[in-house]
């Protein structure tokens, strides 16, 4: 079902390798996205974080209210982006159980 396949990393641009048992243990714990970094740049950044390495933000249009937002990713155009603010009130509607009516 999984294949080896070749990735690239957005830090340094190296291609890496996600073997079929990487992809087999990402899909048991749930996890949809492929990684993004190469094992040396997510080690670089582990090592940052532990440090309290300050983090980067970038500028964003917030999706629901349209204000500036600053978030500590660079912002994709496939996948809305939201306000602190905005981010809460979305969440909570997505983890309201949805109600069907029952004939």
């Amino acid at each position: 079902m999984f294949q080896d396949r070749t990735l690239t990393c957005r830090e340094c641009g190296d291609q890496f390798g996600f073997s079929a048992g990487e992809q087999e243990f990402f899909a048991a714990k749930g996890l949809e996205n492929d990684p993004q970094r190469c094992a040396g740049c997510r080690a670089e950044a582990r090592k940052n974080r532990a440090v309290g390495a300050p983090r980067e933000y970038h500028a964003a249009v917030c999706a629901r209210c349209s204000q500036q937002a600053m978030v500590p990713f660079a912002p994709r155009n496939d996948r809305p982006v939201y306000c602190s603010s905005c981010y809460d009130v979305v969440r909570l509607e997505s983890a309201r159980p949805t109600t069907s009516v029952g004939v």
